[in-house]
């Protein structure tokens, strides 16, 4: 889109020669460098996964470069997994939008950064999230996901009403025995959400029983596993299971082959109007891309995202809880649905969850490699970027850039209400600007709506329900635990809550 092009343009140049850039900043070869092959890699993902954990890598990377966020470092897995772990590392919002530049950077298997699972995962096909934009692939698997995603978006609330009331019913009961976690209970009941609203059908807990989360979460695993830590203890041990060599795909061949024949039965209709359509995809490619995106993409996220959700209201406490109730109980009289319209009708609502992801994108990193000489702009400097050099943006620390945001380091919740909806193009956790729109000749996440219209309904259902509550949070790699301590059901709208 054209905001897109538009805020790449501003910091990322083709003329790699030139001494000043377009803005007139003086041009600098990148900082940094990679060290000894092999040792230096293996050194730095030690520091990475466990001495210093992925912020302070690269915070003390900058402080050690003179304050610079453009910089040549190695990053993860490293040996023996990849070949390569050398990137050109943007680290600010102006440097980073170069990665959302389409006709500057090449996605074609970036997606998990220096190394790519093997596609026996995948039935053998390469998943539309590791194509380039410019592939012919690309645009066709695209259209399907886009027209999928707008023609299921009115049944998003109401499966999503289910999946709330089934965790928050547990939790409710829970809570009489002790602290209750969150994400167990959103990681088992939003795989029936994610499939019931993009494919309708029997959920696959009643399909396929209580181990389909389990061969969900595996099949993520084994894909993820290089990117994974603080799971195994000792770390000397979880490096050597998780980072030193690749699980086979054998290890879940069978899980695979039970959620591929789930999906077939699931999504037969939007296989059999594909076919009609003649969208240019074989009938088994679309399958396998679709059991992608319904576990990898959407529930994958959701079990990510939404957990972030509630530990900042968990940090905010009672005073913005009392905000929200109120705008929540003002927008919806008792006795009705709280719908996607709805929702988007609650400006507080809308920014606690832009806020939400603007502090903590579900996908942190960003790759893709140059397609010719660049000059990329940071605030202060530019720098040569040469033709094939993998580039890679931490957006964590894109997206909390004092340069662009005041107190971006805090969860500030009304920060998008009124005038401050102009900043939403610095919100970029979907593969690009929060005001832009995915499309078919771009990479911006084909479900950004959803994921949205998702946080939106998890916010307003719980404080329709509740008047506040209190949680416990640690803080771990991938997604925060977050464990109740306390849920304070609404006084006044006891009797009339949708369980």
């Amino acid at each position: 889109p054209a905001m897109t092009s538009k805020v790449a343009n501003s910091s990322g140049s083709n003329n790699a020669d030139a001494k000043l850039s377009p803005s007139g900043l003086p041009v600098r070869e990148v900082p940094g460098g990679y060290g000894v092959p092999f040792l230096s890699p293996l050194r730095d993902r030690l520091d990475y996964y466990y001495f210093q954990g992925a912020e302070e890598y690269f915070r003390s990377r900058i402080a050690r470069n003179g304050g610079a966020t453009v910089l040549r470092v190695n990053m993860p897995p490293g040996p023996f997994i990849t070949t390569d772990s050398r990137v050109v590392a943007f680290l600010d919002a102006r440097s980073f939008s170069v990665l959302l530049d389409d006709a500057k950077v090449d996605k074609t298997d970036t997606l998990d950064g220096t190394f790519m699972p093997s596609l026996a995962l995948f039935g053998g096909y390469r998943p539309l999230a590791f194509l380039d934009a410019a592939d012919p692939h690309h645009a066709a698997l695209k259209r399907v996901m886009i027209s999928l995603a707008a023609a299921r978006m009115h049944h998003v609330a109401p499966a999503f009403r289910t999946a709330f009331g089934a965790v928050f019913d547990a939790a409710d009961a829970g809570l009489g025995d002790g602290p209750v976690q969150f994400n167990k209970l959103n990681e088992h009941h939003m795989f029936d959400f994610t499939c019931s609203a993009l494919f309708g059908g029997t959920p696959p807990s009643k399909a396929m029983g209580d181990g389909a989360v389990t061969k969900a979460i595996k099949w993520l695993g084994v894909q993820l596993h290089p990117l994974a830590s603080k799971i195994i203890k000792p770390w000397l041990l979880e490096d050597l299971l998780l980072h030193t060599f690749r699980l086979p795909p054998l290890l879940v061949r069978r899980d695979y082959a039970d959620l591929t024949a789930y999906f077939a039965e699931a999504a037969a209709g939007v296989l059999n109007d594909a076919d009609k359509a003649q969208s240019g995809i074989s009938r088994d490619e679309l399958l396998h891309n679709l059991v992608f995106t319904a576990i990898f993409n959407a529930y994958g996220g959701f079990k990510i995202f939404l957990p972030h959700v509630i530990k900042w209201l968990a940090r905010a406490g009672p005073a913005l809880h009392a905000r929200l109730a109120s705008e929540v109980r003002a927008a919806v009289p008792n006795g009705s649905d709280i719908t996607v319209p709805a929702v988007d009708k609650m400006p507080l609502v809308k920014s606690v969850v832009w806020e939400a992801l603007r502090m903590n994108p579900p996908v942190e990193f960003q790759y893709g490699r140059a397609r010719q000489d660049l000059v990329v702009e940071s605030h202060d400097a530019a720098y040569r970027v040469r033709k094939g050099e993998m580039l890679f943006g931490y957006q964590p620390l894109a997206t909390r850039d004092e340069r662009v945001f005041k107190q971006a380091g805090e969860f500030v919740p009304d920060r998008f209400v009124g005038g401050e909806g102009r900043l939403l193009g610095n919100v970029v956790w979907s593969n690009g600007p929060e005001n832009s729109e995915p499309a078919e000749g771009n990479k911006q996440c084909p479900g950004k709506d959803v994921v949205v219209a998702v946080g939106r309904l998890m916010v307003a259902e719980l404080f329709r329900r509740y008047d506040t509550f209190t949680a416990d949070v640690k803080e771990m790699p991938l997604e925060p635990v977050v464990t109740f301590t306390s849920l304070t059901r609404a006084k006044a709208d006891a009797a009339t809550i949708h369980n």
